[in-house]
């Protein structure tokens, strides 16, 4: 129930949010002030009901699927770089049209590599322990993986990806030389691809100081900063921003944070933080418990699951107060995005039936 609690708390939030920073921009663009509100009310409203939908699928099922469902995102991503198949927005390939809603296929693609690492954790638990190849195997699933979201291009996705799957085989009990070897690798590779990429060097070079060309790469942090600043400790009062009338870009999505600190002040902030953290702590706690009862696929599903919501969300709120370069990542279960919005209520969801099932376990063995 805590965890429901805080999932809806953090919905209606929001929702909230996502209506008082889009309004200008939904008033200009279509001439209705609430057209991202709606949107975003029936992105939820989907989300909810095939959560109803997925609590009921015993974890045995998603086991079974896992493989199918990567291969499955594999194609997804391989289709959104098909000409008139995928939907660009920003330069970026990321998007299939399928009708009222821009399907990223990015986002299942998180949800399907943990289904499919935490099988591989259980099948391979004793090579992923003792032997390099139970390491370098899932990391070479992975790789091909990152390569489509590379073509699309989606570093965000391939961060948080990447750092998901490490995150899992260290709590699977990967030897710590190899681990670390392999966090270097992967951040040298990962500082590469910024390295190659002009426009990645400059969001890199604009983050570390933004103020050296505050009116072109530099301006979207300064005025999310301002943002930030302006709330002070109780903020300027909900719907009274002012970042959010064409200042700020972005505001109802990768900005959406910068906003409600500036509406709610240090408050709202220190709330929408201790509520994640919350959730992680609790998809950790489920986890452990878990393990404990021998449900060791189910147990790395909430692990990835807490791990995965625990980054996105780290990340948005790093970019947002300037700890980190752009990412083009939104905050879970707040910013706007059907895609996103759909995959974190399913992945909740998916915390919810393990925990259900640990907890049956604990009944019949009492």
């Amino acid at each position: 129930m805590p965890l429901i609690l805080s999932s809806v708390a953090l919905l209606l939030l929001g929702l909230v949010m996502v209506a008082s920073a889009s309004i200008n921009t939904a008033q200009i663009q279509f001439n209705f002030p609430l057209y991202y509100f709606w949107r975003q009310f029936a992105y939820v409203g989907v989300g909810i009901l095939l959560a109803g939908l997925v609590i009921f699928v015993p974890v045995a099922i998603w086991q079974k699927m896992s493989v199918p469902l990567l291969l499955l995102g594999m194609c997804l991503l391989i289709l959104v770089l098909v000409p008139k198949i995928g939907h660009q927005v920003n330069g970026s390939m990321r998007w299939i049209a399928l009708g009222f809603i821009n399907f990223q296929p990015s986002e299942p693609m998180k949800l399907f590599t943990i289904l499919y690492m935490a099988g591989y954790l259980v099948r391979r638990s004793e090579e992923v322990r003792e032997a390099l190849s139970g390491f370098l195997k899932p990391i070479i699933i992975v790789c091909l993986v990152t390569s489509l979201l590379l073509l699309e291009p989606d570093y965000g996705a391939i961060v948080v990806l990447f750092a998901t799957v490490l995150g899992m085989l260290f709590l699977a009990g990967v030897p710590m030389v190899q681990f670390f070897l392999w966090v270097i690798i992967v951040t040298l590779a990962l500082s590469i691809l910024i390295v190659l990429a002009p426009y990645r060097l400059e969001r890199l070079t604009a983050f570390m100081n933004p103020w050296a060309d505050p009116f072109n790469s530099g301006f979207q942090l300064i005025q999310a900063l301002i943002a930030i600043g302006r709330g002070e400790l109780f903020g300027v009062g909900l719907g009274n921003s002012v970042q959010k009338l064409a200042y700020l870009p972005e505001t109802h999505t990768d900005f959406l944070f910068a906003i409600l600190a500036e509406e709610l002040g240090l408050i709202g902030v220190i709330i929408v933080i201790m509520i994640f953290a919350f959730i992680v702590l609790r998809a950790f706690i489920i986890a452990i418990r878990t393990e404990r009862y021998g449900l060791h696929y189910a147990s790395y599903l909430a692990y990835g699951i807490g791990l995965n919501i625990g980054l996105q969300a780290s990340i948005n709120l790093g970019v947002n107060m300037g700890l980190l370069p752009t990412k083009g990542l939104t905050l879970p279960l707040m910013s706007y995005g059907g895609s996103s919005m759909i995959v974190t209520i399913i992945m909740l969801a998916l915390l919810l039936r393990v925990d259900y099932e640990t907890r049956l376990r604990i009944a019949n063995s009492e």
